[in-house]
């Protein structure tokens, strides 16, 4: 079996919310009410994991963890993510609306792969109570997926491969070469490389850059190239097979798989 049956897309930082910016000021803002200062370069280490589980990746980082103990009087617990889980996730519901752009491309791009027969699927670090405020708003931007597989959804989420596999049910799609995964995060390229897929890393328009369009525009070409290569060998060490600077740049991708599984070529 020689062809590609699907393409499976993150959301924030991939196809909406250039930058990925939603979660970062909630973050920050979620700690503060525990009385702990954190940083957006805090906030965005552990971007791409189930929310619970990146509340859990933050309060293990040394400097929160200490802080933690200095304010709390003890470590934190199962209990203390859950606490500030609670207070993250209606306050992202609340402002998530600002951040669904789609990233410049999305539209085109998705529909070239649909005429060449694709099926697109989904699969975020988000509740579903979060993506219920975004998924209208992607479909009155022109942007439908045939699936959408979220945090919580299963037992087990990224860097696991169990999302890809429900994808994989949901989709109708077999083996798991014939499947490309595209994401801006580490952990996001882990369940596909955990899957089997082809991964595709997304350097500039993701958590690793963490920058908007305009941002981008204005830098100088060296500046640049630094933080493409930057982005690039974090999402390469996570075992992305590819990286691209935007959605926008994929069509060739998807090409170049193609022409090697053809050629008895595997991830």
């Amino acid at each position: 079996m020689t062809e590609l049956k699907a393409v499976i897309f993150d959301w924030a930082g991939t196809t909406i919310d250039f930058g990925s910016f939603a979660p970062m000021g909630v973050f920050v803002e979620a700690f503060a009410r525990f009385g702990i200062d954190v940083t957006i370069a805090e906030a965005r280490e552990p971007m791409g994991r189930p929310k619970w589980d990146h509340i859990d990746a933050m309060l293990r980082q040394p400097r929160i963890h200490d802080l933690w103990m200095q304010r709390h009087g003890k470590a934190p617990s199962s209990e203390d993510v859950d606490a500030v889980y609670e207070v993250f996730v209606p306050m992202n519901e609340e402002v998530v609306h600002k951040f669904a752009s789609l990233v410049p491309g999305t539209v085109n791009v998705v529909s070239t792969l649909r005429q060449r027969g694709l099926k697109i699927g989904s699969t975020t670090g988000y509740t579903r109570s979060i993506m219920e405020r975004i998924l209208p708003l992607a479909r009155a931007q022109g942007y439908e997926v045939d699936n959408l597989v979220c945090a919580g959804d299963l037992p087990q989420g990224r860097p696991t491969p169990m999302n890809m596999y429900k994808c994989f049910l949901d989709l109708e799609v077999w083996p798991a070469h014939a499947v490309v995964k595209v994401d801006d995060t580490g952990v996001g390229i882990d369940e596909g490389v955990a899957a089997g897929c082809w991964t595709v890393g997304v350097a500039l328009s993701g958590n690793e850059a963490g920058l908007t369009p305009e941002e981008i525009t204005a830098l100088p070409p060296e500046k640049l190239s630094d933080i493409r290569n930057r982005a690039s060998t974090s999402l390469r060490a996570h075992g992305a097979h590819y990286v691209v600077d935007t959605i926008a740049d994929l069509p060739a991708v998807i090409d170049d798989i193609g022409r090697r599984l053809k050629a008895g070529e595997r991830p």
